[in-house]
């Protein structure tokens, strides 16, 4: 294998010695590694789809033979999802976009080395192998944040793999592309994934990259879209013949949603802290795992099994059902399943679950508040925005986010409302987003 590959470098150092625009010659060796990055995260985007949505169909399928078996998959599934993480790759746990943050501020000559700690082969594999067990064992947890990871990952080894005599790329904006790649191919949201590296991991001008990250959002996109087809996240719910007074409703949705997501941050993080102060072996670290797991079980299986994987479902039927209108006690279920599932130490996002949890807390105000079902659709889509955004303090990529699942481009204004008001609210819980605080942890354990 290793003499193929350096056979196939000298070929294509060959070729391009017989190109004679040095400048043409130089762009394209630039570009290339990007487009592979891209294609390969396109691949593995749905790839990991398949296998995360096969995940959750095994647990409801498991359910329906027998309920009270979430007793059983739920403590094997914390356990084993934790175990996996703890023994072979500690990094890849949780969501993935704080180790992406903190791997782009490693990119620099001095601390680059450190870099493959956070983004790797080895976290490739663990990454999908515990965020799929913990789903199966009721976690509610999501697969966005694990792709954007998975897709810095690609990026940093084909970066690494380059020959010699190529021309050098810079670590930072290889690892910000593939980030924005990766949430394009996640959401099939292109707009979202370029909003995103902007607004949540770049401080360099997006000139010294925006060809690159346009580019990779292309083809990583295009990559996923031949494979699982043309495809919308959530479809197409319907809002029109709204009036403008709908902005109230919007404005009360997202003041709630950014207060109660910086709330859920806060609440996570002091869970963290407590379990690195008081857990101080492998067996407290079960003992608490198999409580949190069982506490999912019992809540599944007496109350609802809305507590239950990354709430795809609920968002879809409250935007495309007649049933639009969630129990009061729904957002509740949908806020504490991610606390103890995110916290477990296992792998998964929380995308998903935040604008699951958003789209609870949307449907329950409208049904207080009787709006029409168009209106309920649209205070829905933003209370996603607004969730979202409590978690990561980026309004514009929420709302970019959510216009694209949904081809919802008329609401571009009601959206970015919501956002900015949850953005304004957030703070008055906590000034830092959940993401920056991880990031933090992951840069002061790795620098130690």
């Amino acid at each position: 294998m290793r003499r193929i590959l350096v056979y196939i470098r000298k070929g294509l150092k060959k070729s391009f010695d017989n190109i004679r625009n040095e400048q043409l010659k130089h762009n394209l060796l630039q570009a290339i590694p990007f487009w592979i990055g891209s294609v390969i995260t396109g691949f593995f985007a749905v790839m990991y789809a398949k296998i995360f949505a096969w995940g959750e169909n095994l647990l409801h399928f498991i359910l329906d033979w027998h309920d009270w078996m979430i007793f059983i998959i739920a403590p094997i599934g914390f356990v084993l999802s934790w175990w996996l993480v703890k023994e072979f790759a500690p990094n890849a746990k949780g969501s993935g976009i704080p180790q992406v943050m903190a791997a782009v501020e490693l990119a620099n000559p001095k601390e680059h080395t450190k870099i493959r700690s956070l983004l790797s082969i080895k976290i490739i594999v663990f990454k999908i192998i515990s965020s799929v067990i913990l789903v199966i064992g009721g976690g509610a947890v999501g697969r966005e944040g694990p792709t954007i990871q998975i897709a810095g990952s690609i990026f940093r080894k084909v970066n690494e793999y380059l020959p010699d005599w190529w021309p050098k790329i810079s670590k930072k904006n290889m690892i910000m592309t593939g980030a924005a790649a990766g949430l394009a191919a996640a959401f099939n949201t292109p707009l979202g994934g370029i909003v995103f590296a902007v607004e949540e991991l770049s401080k360099t001008h997006i000139n010294y990259f925006k060809t690159a990250l346009f580019t990779a959002v292309i083809i990583a996109g295009l990559t996923a879209q031949t494979l699982a087809g043309s495809y919308l996240y959530l479809g197409y719910p319907k809002t029109n013949d709204v009036s403008l007074m709908v902005m109230f409703p919007i404005i009360l949705v997202g003041g709630i949603a950014g207060i109660l997501a910086s709330q859920l941050s806060v609440t996570m993080l002091k869970i963290s802290d407590w379990k690195k102060r008081k857990l101080k072996n492998d067996r407290a670290n079960v003992l608490f795992l198999v409580g949190c797991a069982l506490i999912i079980a019992f809540i599944s299986f007496f109350v609802s099994r809305e507590v239950l994987g990354s709430g795809k479902e609920i968002m879809e039927r409250v935007l495309f059902t007649q049933d639009k209108h969630e129990d009061w006690y729904v957002p509740i279920l949908r806020m504490l399943g991610p606390a103890l599932s995110f916290t477990s130490g296992g792998a998964g996002g929380i995308f998903a679950p935040a604008l699951t949890a958003g789209a609870s807390i949307g449907s329950v105000i409208s049904g207080i508040i009787h709006l029409t079902p168009n209106e309920t659709n649209v205070v829905i889509l933003a209370g996603m925005v607004a969730f979202l955004t409590g978690i990561t303090r980026a309004p514009f990529t929420s709302a970019i986010i959510v216009l694209e699942m949904t081809d919802r481009h008329s609401l571009i204004f009601h959206l970015m409302l919501a956002g900015m008001v949850s953005s304004l609210f957030s703070i008055l819980v906590s000034r830092h987003s959940l993401y920056d605080v991880l990031k933090l942890n992951f840069l002061t354990e790795i620098r130690k």
